[in-house]
């Protein structure tokens, strides 16, 4: 699967700018993580001292030379454990509290981007992909980056004093130990590289299971009348054993790291061994020496190992950095508007020579249209599928943008108008209705509306012909509707959509397909509000129905981008043209227009 963000982390100036941008964020809440750092410290410098501690106790504790050693090392050794399991503790805590402040953030600006992209951009990224970054790429760039510092500062610093320790106890031996280390380091480099091409890998997957799994979820009922399952097991099964074999690639690069470079250590602890019973035998190291460079250089294992093992982590991160930071980074839709309308609009709209075409299309989408729309009037689009209608009045509230040409409200450029100012003179019903969580009032008033009074909220249910129903729910008003309303019927959420443009109140209405998908007695029911909706108000109607336009002051007929027929039912069809051609192939075969399509459009 292509994925929609650049890949781009093996170059090394990208990686420093990824570096710089986690940290910053990070350096919001320096003060915590300073106090954090200090406790990792404290807690990295009782560790060696436990080592130190074999030495007198066995070249003075056992021989009798101490007794004050039979109560001060046990209490010195329970004392530096206290106060490692105190600065533990609250290292870690404050970096998790560091580290779940800056995903907050994160999440936060992720969604004011997602918010502000413009509808071209957002409608030509992957959804499963951009969930991902919200559920899973957020939470390793936080979670990781806390933790790419937390083990290097404790682990950085035990081995520090761990080498210190062995410096003191024999130089000679130590030696030995840091010319085997290199190897151990240059033997990590490969494997840290190979995770790094696995874990990209592994991440992009994982946005195409999100996007299988919800088509899965969406398509449900279109799975199980068409007999889907096969070819949903199939896609679901592919992207499922690729995310396994992505899986048990890092393990085995991950897992080979770690018994190579403890290969290495046991190489050097071999000659180490060797060379230190050459010097007790020749009197140059006592047993406590030995037992504390001994005790210093196990306790070395395992930080070495952890530092080992942060390179895939910090890998992992930084894939996961490029593609939340790619999404905070997304260009918003542009809105270089200065002006707002003085007030209501009368509801004129112009369309000077527009054209459009869209990135890689073969030919333009829009050509040189020009339309007219009188304050009042309904104005109906149709035209075979692809003919331009959606895009035309998707420009309307500048969903997309020309490519030339002007679009006018009122005489004045919409490129002129802030965006909000805009879209405020417009509202929008389609047969996609869309409705969130929360209850029916909530919907209706939905937004800038959230403050209105319920008696405006039960008025615009009346008006769509719902308020009988809305009634007769138990909670009425406050009823949660659910997951995109799924409880209601289609005509219930279509009315639904027409209570919310009422109760907006704009002068300019979009209609796109608002009724296509309702069965006779919806659609009457839907039409009839809808009139009520349209009264007083410059409506663009998009519709392949022919029925439902009749009653429209203008019918404009387009093809391949360009207005070819425009004027009234009758006037068309008197043509013969295009519109005429649609009409006859629509009802050719029911030349009597069903009862619910007359009554509401007025067709003889």
């Amino acid at each position: 699967m292509k994925p929609d963000f650049e890949q781009s982390t093996d170059s090394r100036p990208v990686r420093r700018v990824l570096w710089q941008q986690i940290y910053t964020r990070l350096g919001k809440d320096w003060k915590v993580g300073v106090l954090a750092l200090v406790l990792l410290s404290i807690a990295s410098a009782t560790q060696p001292l436990l080592a130190v501690i074999m030495k007198p106790l066995l070249d003075e504790g056992f021989t009798g030379a101490r007794p004050s050693y039979v109560w001060s090392i046990p209490l010195a050794v329970v004392g530096l454990m206290l106060l490692r399991g105190v600065a533990t503790f609250g290292g870690t805590y404050l970096m998790s509290w560091v580290a779940n402040n800056m995903l907050l953030g994160l999440r936060h600006d992720m969604f004011e981007r997602l918010l502000g992209m413009s509808d071209e951009t957002f409608r030509a990224r992957d959804h499963g992909r951009l969930l991902n970054r919200f559920t899973i790429d957020a939470g390793n760039v936080s979670g990781l980056s806390t933790e790419v510092i937390r083990v290097i500062v404790r682990e950085s610093l035990t081995v520090v004093a761990l080498l210190g320790v062995l410096l003191y106890m024999s130089w000679q031996l130590t030696l030995i130990v840091l010319v085997m280390l290199p190897l151990s380091v240059l033997t990590g480099r490969y494997f840290v590289r190979r995770l790094r091409r696995i874990n990209r890998d592994t991440i992009n997957m994982n946005a195409e299971l999100t996007r299988v799994v919800s088509e899965g979820i969406a398509g449900q009922r279109v799975v199980k009348l068409f007999d889907g399952y096969d070819r949903e097991r199939g896609r679901f099964a592919y992207v499922n054993a690729r995310l396994r074999r992505f899986a048990m690639r890092a393990a085995s690069a991950d897992s080979a790291m770690s018994p190579i470079s403890q290969f290495f250590v046991a190489l050097s602890v071999a000659i180490v061994v060797a060379v230190a019973l050459y010097q007790a035998n020749h009197q140059g190291l006592t047993v406590g020496s030995f037992a504390a460079f001994m005790a210093a250089l196990g306790q070395i294992f395992d930080p070495l190992k952890r530092l080992t093992n942060i390179a895939g982590a910090s890998q992992r991160m930084l894939i996961s950095a490029e593609s939340v930071f790619a999404l905070i980074e997304e260009p918003i839709e542009s809105d270089t508007g200065t002006r707002q309308l003085p007030g209501r609009a009368s509801g004129q709209v112009e369309f000077r020579q527009v054209s459009h075409r869209f990135a890689d299309a073969a030919r333009n989408t829009l050509d040189q249209v020009s339309l007219s729309v009188a304050a009042g009037q309904t104005v109906a689009l149709v035209g075979r599928s692809g003919s331009g209608k959606t895009t035309l009045v998707n420009m309307l509230p500048r969903f997309i943008q020309p490519g030339s040409g002007q679009i006018l409200i009122d005489g004045v450029d919409i490129g002129e108008l802030q965006l909000r100012a805009l879209r405020s003179q417009l509202s929008l019903v389609s047969q996609d209705v869309v409705m969130f969580e929360g209850t029916i009032a909530e919907n209706v008033a939905y937004g800038g509306l959230e403050d209105v009074p319920e008696d405006r909220i039960r008025a615009a249910l009346q008006a769509a012909s719902l308020l009988d129903f809305v009634d007769s729910l138990p909670a009425g008003l406050h009823t949660q509707v659910g997951s995109n309303a799924n409880a209601l019927s289609g005509g219930q959420r279509q009315r639904l959509a027409i209570a919310r443009a009422l109760i907006k109140d704009a002068p300019i209405l979009i209609l796109d397909e608002a009724t296509s998908a309702l069965d006779n007695e919806s659609e009457r029911q839907v039409q009839a509000s809808l009139e009520r909706l349209m009264a007083g108000r410059t409506t663009l109607v998009i519709a392949h129905r022919l029925s439902t336009v009749q009653k429209a002051d203008c019918i404009v007929v387009l093809d391949q981008g360009r207005i070819v027929e425009q004027g009234s039912h009758t006037h068309l069809l008197a043509q013969g043209g295009l519109y005429a051609n649609l009409y006859r192939l629509q009802f050719q075969d029911a030349p009597n227009p069903s009862p619910a399509a007359s009554s509401a459009t007025g067709n003889p």
